[in-house]
């Protein structure tokens, strides 16, 4: 049972960086600043796998497609997902 609930965290982290990047794409800066947001509400007050969810699966998909289509998005970024992102950057 719990590994199912595991894989749902990661597969919703999955599914909001598609999202993410979709509305980041189209130019919808206002929506994707509110997924951000959340994002970083998620990591801050979630649990250990949740967080890790975050970083290993929403920010590592956001960071590389963002790197690859050269979207500069850094202003948009609450301060602890900036930290994770430029992590992820730097990891390449």
């Amino acid at each position: 049972m719990k590994k199912g609930i595991n894989n749902d965290v990661y597969n919703q982290m999955q599914r909001m960086a598609g999202l993410t990047i979709a509305l980041v794409l189209t130019g919808k800066l206002t929506r994707v600043k509110k997924f951000l947001d959340a994002a970083e509400d998620l990591f801050l007050n979630g649990n250990y796998q949740t967080r890790n969810a975050v970083s290993n699966v929403y920010i590592y998909n956001l960071s590389s497609m963002l790197e690859l289509h050269h979207c500069n998005i850094q202003a948009l970024l609450p301060r602890r997902i900036q930290a994770e992102y430029i992590k992820q950057i730097n990891a390449f």
